[in-house]
Parts: C-alpha cells; structure tokens; sequence
C-alpha cells in the first residue's frame, strides 16, 4: 500500500515552502512547492482521502497548515492566502516538534469530550459546502458532466460552446469561443468526473487530441492534477493546457451560482447614545 506521509512531516516542508514562495502563497502554490520540494511520486500524489475525490496528501497539507496557525507560525487571509509570521520567518526544523508537542499539549488540557475526534478537531479549513457539491457533481452520468461544463462556459463568456463528446471526437469533449475585447479563439475542453490526481499522461493525451485544431485546452476534473500534470500543462514548445482542478470547478460553481444557492448575511452593530432621550 501506498505510504502518505503524516502530516507532522510536512510542517517543515511547509514552512520551507512558503519561505521559498517569499513568505506567503495561495493553498495551490504551497501545495506544489511542497510536493516538489519533497518529491512525491505520482502514486503517492494519487492516494485519494476516504472515497475521494480529494486526495489524503492534499487533506493532510491542509491539516498541516492548520497546525502551523496553532503554533502560531502561519496565518491565513479570508482569500485564502497564507503567510509566515515574524515567528514562523525565523523558525528553525529543530523548533517545529516542540512546537507541536506544545500544542497537542494544550488541546489535551481543554478537551471535555473525550470520544472528540482529533482529526475532525484538526480540520478548521475544510470546506464542507464544496465537499457536498462535489459528492453531487460526482453523481452525473459523464454527459452530464460535459453539459455542466458547457453550462459554467457560457456562463464565463464563452460563445458558440459546443459538447462534442459523444461524436467521436478523441478525447476532445467540447469547444467554445472565448472572446476577448477585439479577438475571439476557439477554447478546446476535456471533462474528467475523477476521483484521485489526474496525472501528467492525460495532459499530453489531451494535447495529441487538439493536434491540428487549435492551441489552447481546458482540462477540468472533479479531482486534482498532480505535480507532474501541472508542469506538463505549462512545458516549454508546447501549447498550453489551462486546468481546472475539483476545487476550483466548487469556486465557479459558486461565483456563478450553478447547484448552490449563496446566502448573504447582514450583522448589525448597534449601540445606544446615552443622554440622547435627555432632552424629550
């Protein structure tokens, strides 16, 4: 079986990341340099978390990352960005265990339940709006799939989308013209309703299926792309593949307002002015 590493071990490799991302970066970026700092094999990258279609590595980078805030070495914007603090940009590796001992330590002391599970306690940033949706979107028949992905097109602008899928096409499911102030160019899509990391061959199989029609693709997944995958996409001489990874396909979803409905709450501060009713 597949060994994931836990997520102690990947503390350090977070905070190196970061560091090496000028102190601060989105979840996608830290997670990259960190499997490419670490050298994690696709195998590895491809292990999925329970039923998927998120990946164990990606789970427990998020719960890395949740320990580097306990210990007060990282923070997190509302954007989702994370940065090192003045404490974590002067942490040495031989700090980071002590570190944690201090903070399990302390969960320790206040925890009243004791049947509490720490996993579910140690996973303050899983977002479980998206891993609903992404359970429903899991349940269309590949068709499906390639119609919602047509929908989310025309909903970002695209023109003219067309699913393609069922015609013969070789791994080309759809196409769309995406316009651009004064120019327009035809946009190739794959859909993959995947569980697990979709890796770096599919990217070039996706490619070879544009030959000769156009030069740019979108790739879009329910699941996630592997280190290799992500730099395939970008490789010098070679046309661009734009991706689309299950997280991301939850944030559109959302800005678009397709499978969910957003609720706006409105908190009101009130206070009274005192002396005001003096006068009456």
């Amino acid at each position: 079986m597949t060994q994931v590493p836990r997520y102690n071990d990947m503390l350090w490799p977070t905070v190196e990341a970061l560091r090496l991302l000028g102190g601060s970066g989105t979840i996608e970026e830290v997670n990259d340099a960190v499997i490419g700092g670490e050298h994690y094999t696709e195998e590895v990258q491809g292990v999925l978390h329970g039923d998927g279609p998120g990946t164990e590595i990606a789970y427990r980078l998020g719960w890395a990352r949740t320990y580097l805030k306990k210990m007060a070495l990282a923070d997190n914007s509302e954007r989702g960005v994370w940065s090192l603090t003045d404490k974590g940009r002067v942490v040495s590796e031989a700090e980071i265990e002590p570190l944690r001992q201090a903070v399990l330590k302390e969960k320790r002391s206040r925890r009243r339940d004791r049947k509490e599970s720490e996993m579910e306690d140690e996973t303050e940033e899983t977002r479980d709006w998206q891993d609903q949706l992404l359970d429903e979107v899991m349940k269309l028949a590949p068709d499906a799939f390639e119609r919602l992905a047509q929908r989310l097109l025309r909903e970002a602008g695209f023109i003219n989308t067309q699913v393609l899928g069922r015609s013969g096409d070789q791994g080309v499911d759809g196409v769309g013209v995406y316009r651009l102030s004064l120019i327009s160019f035809p946009v190739y899509f794959q859909c993959k309703r995947y569980k697990g990391s979709v890796g770096s061959g599919a990217v070039r199989d996706f490619r070879g299926a544009m030959a000769g029609r156009g030069d740019k693709g979108l790739l879009i997944t329910t699941g996630t792309f592997t280190a290799e995958a992500k730099a395939e996409a970008n490789r010098d001489g070679a046309p661009p593949i734009d991706l689309i990874d299950g997280e991301r396909l939850t944030l559109l979803l959302k800005e678009y307002r397709i499978g969910l409905t957003v609720t706006t709450r409105v908190v009101e501060d009130v206070t009274v002015t005192k002396g005001y009713f003096d006068g009456f």
